[in-house]
């Protein structure tokens, strides 16, 4: 399977894995790489260059392979600019094959002198985004690619609320650039979809949790099979901080302040993100919010990644060629 993705990267597939605080790690990320796409390593899970740069080097003594890494840049309790900074610096030393951009672009974010230093290094710039609006501002601050992210992703889609079907188009439309289709995928048929609106790539990261590589408690990989595409919510509007997690406890406490017209403050201990690592580790479905999308419907078993990876590159290839068949 040969695309704009692949090519770039010289990877076997146009598979990527998107973030995931606290389970995007070497080993999940040295999988799925291994396995013939690109795996992520999410910055925010080491507070110190130190740990961060010793989990750039584990991944590396895993895989030989190119893998990305996630800078996400929100309002954060315990993440701020300087480490921001400090990711970049260390992703542009290290030369990392290539940067997943959440939420604020580099450019406004740290300057244009960061963004000019990792292009020095040959670090690929993906912004992901949920509009046209802002696909355009990264292609003109020099990225090169874009993440169309629709509503329908787990963790923090943009409130414009615009689904995959039609933000992957519209954005290839405009952006002379790939674009990796983010939302709502989960298996060949979707991978298939994708492409058919223009995608050079997909990237997922509900599915990976429920792979045998990913660290995270068995109850939950069990979890997310049993639950379906209209167990999730969108919480977080009221404080302009809009995320997707499946519907559980927490979840539900959450949308009644909300309702009530609570703020950050009354919020922040059902969301924090420490509560979210112990119910990863601990199995308690109903501990903390997990940020997962509407795909989650499409998850019905627990394979490695390569199972993973190559049964939807196969049903990929079946779906087109049967669509093919039917002009």
């Amino acid at each position: 399977m040969k695309t704009a993705i692949t090519e770039m990267f010289g990877v076997e597939y146009p598979i990527i894995c998107g973030a995931m605080m606290w389970l995007c790690t070497p080993k999940l990320c040295a999988a799925i790489s291994n396995a013939g796409g690109l795996g992520n390593l999410t910055a925010g899970n080491y507070p110190t260059e130190e740990e961060f740069r010793n989990a750039i080097n584990e991944t590396r003594s895993m895989t030989d392979k190119p893998f990305m890494v996630n800078v996400t840049i929100l309002p954060s309790v315990h993440i701020g600019p300087e480490q921001h900074k400090m990711y970049l610096r260390v992703c542009a030393q290290e030369k990392i094959a290539g940067l997943e951009i959440s939420g604020a672009p580099l450019d406004k974010a740290v300057g244009m002198e960061i963004v000019d230093l990792l292009k020095k290094a040959g670090v690929k710039l993906f912004h992901k985004v949920g509009s046209v609006r802002h696909a355009e501002h990264a292609v003109k601050a020099g990225y090169d690619g874009i993440y169309a992210a629709g509503i329908e992703e787990g963790g923090h889609p943009l409130n414009d609320d615009v689904t995959t079907m039609v933000l992957t188009p519209r954005i290839k439309d405009v952006c002379r650039v790939p674009v990796v289709t983010v939302g709502g995928i989960a298996d060949g048929r979707s991978m298939a979809a994708a492409m058919v609106l223009g995608a050079d790539g997909v990237m997922m990261a509900t599915r990976f949790v429920a792979t045998q590589e990913c660290e995270v408690h068995e109850n939950i990989k069990q979890h997310l099979i049993k639950r379906h595409e209209n167990d999730t919510a969108l919480i977080c509007k009221s404080i302009g901080l809009q995320g997707r997690a499946i519907r559980n406890k927490v979840v539900e406490d959450v949308l009644a302040l909300e309702a009530k017209g609570c703020g950050f403050e009354e919020l922040l201990p059902l969301i924090a993100g420490k509560k979210v690592k112990e119910a990863w580790e601990t199995g308690n479905v109903d501990l903390a919010p997990m940020m997962m999308g509407q795909s989650v419907g499409l998850v019905h078993d627990v394979p490695s990644c390569r199972e993973l990876i190559e049964r939807m590159v196969r049903e990929a290839k079946e779906e087109i060629s049967r669509v093919s068949g039917l002009l």
